[in-house]
């Protein structure tokens, strides 16, 4: 060994030439990280994502300008140079010594590899932008787009690229948005209506608009949707078969063309297609996907009988299969920003070859882990298995910006093991950037990719460090490490994610430390599902059973979090809201390395975060006035629909209808500290008053729940009884006539009478409309209330109690349909709006507001003030109404 050397030099036994089948104790180390392939990564990220949708002419000119000056640069470089002699040794030996060049100038191996690297970021460039060109002409090249821009009629062959999706029900006013229906897929003839026929190779966006609703993630017979095969096999699957595809499926279909949405990604067209008919296969998927398709449905079959929240997650942790995943707990995944677990990541691929190699970091040594030493397994052996599995992965889980990001790692990472070299994973990163991006340049806009890049590398450099640091202020290990890697993955995604959302939450951190110890126990168990169901589903159904205990425990975990009154902060979106985040959390990162020093300090800021995250009410009530001591009513701000809750005791409230979102509704009620709900009373089943139920029913005692009787829509009926039968909470009618109390509250129920005349026009004419006393005060409570049921309910014996009441709730939304008569015997003190800021439907109407002004009535809405709390104070007949506000 030549002196100061050291343990640079490098060993002499290496897997190799060791001799031993599972390889060399102690194999060579890697130096420092090799940055080398970042800059030409970057570069051709950055050229694929500008050059896109770029004139042709500006791709052939950057491929030319990169060529030419990277030629030029080579031709100059080797001219300078000089040859070495047979004495020399090799500019990538260890202790080598420069030689000066012809000017003096030493000619060492930063110096040469820092002109490669030059050369290898305008060459990277200049097939990006080549890549790119070609992939955006098929957006603009060939029959389909000029068909989608006369919104022709046209028949079609597809081949199917991706699984088809259902759209998350939205809600919008008084109705559910229909299902529908969304694949990607790729023209491959095109027969416009005049018979003319081309051969092409277009991708569109096909949607299909399905004329059926049936429960979420199921066919009429109650089956799940999922499978594929042939035409009859598709037709048996019920009346979704086109959920049963698989991609590689060539159909034929008949439909309209439509030019795609602004910046619409890599769909040339859209092509939208009616759901009467099957899809017509004319060819079937292939091989590798028939078998990844009944992986995937004997996982969905062996997790057809476990909890609603199991059934959904499973499969969505395991193979990134969401079909079951109710809106919302996805709302409740996205306030936590736990997403990523539903889309398969480099996580997934990690803990599955984590059982079979061990730990990365020793994978070359004789004490090597996992399955592959136990079954004596030579590393090139494993390596070799190891890609089997990465690209059965890739396959199965579909290959997602994620999934292809983590495969392409994971690949490059066994090539080095297989050859008995360490690499460092950090270019093993780059390359499958590199390497992706060339394959496929609109991974370049993809922002699921972006996050998964992001996300790994701050776990290859910032969360090292940060753990470290933590260790060292006497942190354990595994707790530091998982909190450093929560934090860094944390950090450096939160502008792209407020780029999108226009939010921050302030949970992520701890809600994705406390859900990371339960998802390696719920992947290994729910892969283990999916490799035994198709020979032994007894066995998949043990298996999904135990993944059930782990997947229950994240999904409480998300829907806490997203529940706690401070869980995230409005934040501006865009890019420039991203930038400014970036540099808050800069300064955040770096006042905590600061405050890290003083730990008194420290701990004083985590509490107060933590009071700010939970907002318990009787802090919050001194600090921010929130909730009012001796509240009455509470009007929630919950968006567009209606949600209100009434003092029933001390931790108790009746709340009547539940608003569009269970997220909201149950921040206000947890706000309110409400725990006991001795009724809930839904006016009407339309979807702003229903939806948001089961946050209403989530971690409360809930008495039971009273409704109209009149059971339209349909769909939103059957939904509110299948929350009810979940929970085992009994329903019962509300008529005309009946009376309760609960506390110091009372309400009187005044429509809809028990026998009706005249059938309802419809839901918003049966809504159930309530008097309710409490504290002196009398409040009128509408619902939905349409001018024809108004005047019918001043014409009804209730009419009498209608006169000079305290407080109006203003009937749907405030709209411009009220009687005035209504209005007039009412005479409000308060009258409150309950409305979603900036909606479509021009809610409150002016005239609205200014008929109920000229009765003297004080208007308040929840889209400008809020969430409203009424008050009374003094006593007697008359008590003084007070009202508070928070913000929204």
């Amino acid at each position: 060994m030549r002196p100061g050397t050291g343990d640079r030099e490098p060993r002499a036994a290496v897997h190799l030439s060791s001799g031993n089948r599972l390889g060399a104790s102690h194999p060579r180390q890697e130096g420092p990280v090799d940055l080398r392939l970042v800059p030409p990564a970057l570069a051709a990220w950055a050229t694929a994502a500008l050059m896109l949708d770029a004139p042709p002419r500006w791709a052939v000119t950057t491929v030319a300008i990169c060529v030419a000056v990277a030629g030029a640069l080579m031709v100059t470089w080797t001219a300078r140079g000089r040859p070495r002699t047979s004495g020399e040794r090799s500019p990538m030996t260890r202790g080598w010594s420069p030689a000066p060049s012809a000017r003096g100038r030493p000619q060492g191996p930063r110096h040469i590899w820092g002109r490669l690297t030059v050369a290898a970021v305008l060459l990277c460039t200049a097939a990006s932008a080549g890549s790119a060109a070609l992939h955006g002409a098929d957006l603009r090249r060939g029959p389909v787009p000029a068909s989608a821009r006369e919104y022709a009629q046209v028949e079609a062959e597809l081949r199917v690229t991706s699984d088809p999706r259902r759209t998350r029900p939205r809600t919008a006013s008084a109705h559910a948005m229909p299902p529908t229906v969304v694949l990607d897929a790729e023209v491959q003839r095109v027969t416009k209506a005049d018979g003319s026929e081309s051969v092409t190779r277009t991708p569109v966006l096909v949607i299909v608009r399905m004329e059926g609703r049936e429960p979420e993630g199921r066919d009429t017979d109650g089956r799940d949707t999922e499978g594929g095969g042939t035409e009859p096999e598709v037709r048996k699957a019920g009346s979704r078969p086109w959920l049963a595809l698989l991609p590689s499926t060539r159909l034929r279909v008949q439909g309209r063309l439509a030019p795609p949405l602004p910046r619409g990604g890599r769909a040339a067209a859209v092509l939208r297609v009616s759901s009467e008919r099957a899809p017509h296969v004319i060819g079937p998927p292939s091989a590798a996907q028939r078998l990844a398709g009944e992986l995937r449905a004997g996982l969905r079959e062996a997790t057809g009988g476990l909890p609603a929240d199991a059934r959904a997650l499973v499969p969505g942790l395991v193979i990134g299969d969401t079909s079951r995943v109710p809106a919302e707990l996805e709302e409740a995944f996205r306030a936590t920003d736990l997403t990523h677990l539903l889309a398969v990541s480099g996580a997934n691929l990690t803990i599955v070859l984590a059982l079979l190699i061990g730990p990365p970091g020793m994978a070359q040594r004789a004490e090597r882990r996992g399955l592959a030493p136990v079954l004596g397994m030579s590393l090139r052996t494993t390596a070799l298995l190891g890609g089997v599995l990465t690209l059965g992965f890739v396959i199965v889980c579909r290959p997602e910006p994620s999934v292809l990001r983590a495969a392409a790692c994971g690949l490059i990472a066994l090539l080095a093991i297989a050859t008995g070299r360490r690499r460092s994973l950090l270019p093993a990163l780059a390359a499958a950037v590199l390497l992706l991006v060339l394959w496929d340049p609109w991974l370049a806009r993809s922002y699921g990719f972006l996050l998964s890049v992001l996300a790994t590398g701050a776990l290859l450099t910032l969360a090292p460090r940060w753990g470290a640091a933590l260790r060292e202020r006497g942190v354990p290990p595994r707790p530091a490490e998982a909190l450093a890697a929560a934090a860094a993955a944390q950090a450096v995604c939160a502008p792209v994610v407020a780029v999108l959302a226009a939010r921050v939450s302030l949970v992520a951190v701890p809600c994705n430390l406390l859900a990371e110890f339960a998802v390696a126990p719920a992947t290994v168990l729910g892969f283990a599902a999916l490799a035994v169901a198709p020979v032994a589903m007894p066995v998949a159904k043990v298996l999904a059973w135990g993944a059930s205990w782990p997947t229950g425990w994240i999904a409480e975990i998300a829907r806490t979090g997203a529940a706690l009154p401070g869980s995230g902060v409005d934040w501006p979106g865009g890019w420039r809201g991203g930038l400014l985040l970036a540099l808050a959390t800069v300064v955040v990162a770096l006042a905590g390395r600061r405050l890290a020093r003083h730990p008194w300090l420290a701990a004083a800021c985590a509490l107060l975060l933590l009071l700010v995250i939970v907002q318990p009410p009787p802090l919050t009530r001194v600090i921010a006035g929130w909730p009012p001591q001796g509240w009455r009513m509470v009007m929630c701000d919950v968006g567009q629909g209606d949600a209100l809750v009434l003092a029933a005791g001390e931790g108790a409230g009746v709340v009547v209808d539940a608003g569009p979102d269970p997220v909201a509704v149950d921040r206000c009620l947890r706000s309110l500290g409400v725990t006991r709900v001795p009724l809930v009373l839904l006016t009407h089943f339309h979807a702003d008053h229903v939806a948001g139920l089961p946050g209403v029913l989530r971690g409360r005692e809930v008495g039971a729940i009273q409704t109209t009787g009149f059971d339209e829509p349909s769909e939103q009926a059957e939904f509110v009884r299948r929350q009810a039968a979940a929970k085992g909470v009994r329903m019962t009618r509300a008529a005309a006539g009946e009376r309760r109390r609960a506390g110091a509250l009372e309400w009187r129920v005044l429509w809809p009478q028990a026998e009706p005349r005249v059938r309802p026009e419809g839901p918003n004419d049966a809504s159930v409309t309530l008097l309710v006393r409490t504290a002196g005060l009398s409040l009128l409570l509408l619902g939905d209330l349409e001018p024809p049921a108004q005047r019918a309910l001043l014409r009804s014996p209730a009419a009498a109690w209608l006169t000079s009441v305290d407080v109006l709730k203003v009937a749907h939304h405030g709209s411009a349909d009220q009687d005035p008569e209504l209005l007039r015997r009412a005479a409000p003190r308060l009258a409150l709006i309950s409305c979603g800021a900036e909606n479509t439907y021009g809610h409150p109407a002016p005239v609205t507001m200014a008929a109920l002004r000229a009765e003297g009535a004080e208007v308040l809405r929840t889209d400008t003030q809020g969430a409203i709390a009424v008050l009374a104070s003094g006593r007697g007949s008359a008590p003084r109404l007070e009202v508070a506000t928070r913000p929204p």
